[in-house]
């Protein structure tokens, strides 16, 4: 009997110990958080013509009903840019960042685009928005209507491409902006009759190597611009034909 007694004490003592340790242990470890939830005014995605006047619709944001504060950040996408509006006599897309914390620290965001584009009549100027069709000869991998690539002229006749591997990393693969094939530049002796100079080398994101255009040509009747691109990373050779769009139709 008396080791009976001895175990239902014990019994007792740990039921006692356990549910002091639970109620403890979960002790306002229960809550509910509501996070930035945004409204945003306007179009997400903006294309406009070099020099058009963009008005920021703006964003709200709301925990559990209550509107909080919202910061903004813009930054140049295809180029690099510094500023705190966009630049809409500079060819770019512009992305803003709308952001707010709630009141438990927890953030938010959501993005709106600006593509500010000068669109070239592919005869003088080779400027625009475009389309791209990316394949590389040494593998057999193809992607086909990627968006976007975008030309811009950086002085006289020497335009810079945003991509000059026809966003077969970042669009094709979804590697992302980090493994583009940026700082590629080609120079137009005479576009009609497809005489460019190109140079220096780039590399290719955050892969690295030596990569140069090797051959560019321009066709102005069916609005495309074809180039390769060797890279030492494989070797590859990158083949693309970049469509250019129009913006008004979108």
């Amino acid at each position: 009997m008396k080791n009976i007694k001895y175990l239902i004490q014990l019994l007792v003592l740990g039921s006692i110990i356990l549910a002091t340790s639970c109620k403890k242990d979960s002790e306002n470890i229960s809550k509910t958080t509501y996070y930035p939830d945004f409204k945003m005014a306007g179009a997400q995605e903006n294309f406009l013509p070099l020099g058009t006047a963009f008005t920021d619709s703006g964003v709200t944001a709301t925990e559990n009903g209550v509107q909080i504060t919202v910061t903004k950040n813009i930054a140049g996408d295809y180029f690099s840019f510094t500023g705190s509006q966009v630049d809409i006599s500079s060819p770019n897309k512009y992305i803003i960042t709308y952001s707010a914390t709630n009141k438990d620290g927890f953030p938010g965001s959501v993005e709106r685009d600006v593509y500010i584009v000068s669109t070239g009549d592919l005869i003088t100027n080779i400027e625009g928005l475009y389309t791209c069709d990316s394949v590389v000869r040494n593998d057999g991998k193809k992607f086909f209507g990627l968006n976007y690539i975008m030309i811009r002229k950086v002085s006289g006749n020497t335009y810079e491409l945003s991509d000059a591997i026809g966003g077969y990393y970042d669009l094709g693969r979804l590697y992302g902006a980090a493994y583009r094939a940026t700082g590629a530049t080609v120079t137009a002796v005479n576009i009609a009759t497809n005489n460019f100079t190109y140079g220096p080398s780039f590399g290719v994101g955050a892969f690295g190597g030596v990569a140069n255009i090797v051959s560019f040509a321009v066709d102005a009747a069916t609005k495309t611009i074809t180039f390769e691109t060797d890279w030492d990373g494989g070797p590859y050779t990158f083949a693309v034909t970049l469509t250019q769009v129009n913006i008004l139709s979108l």
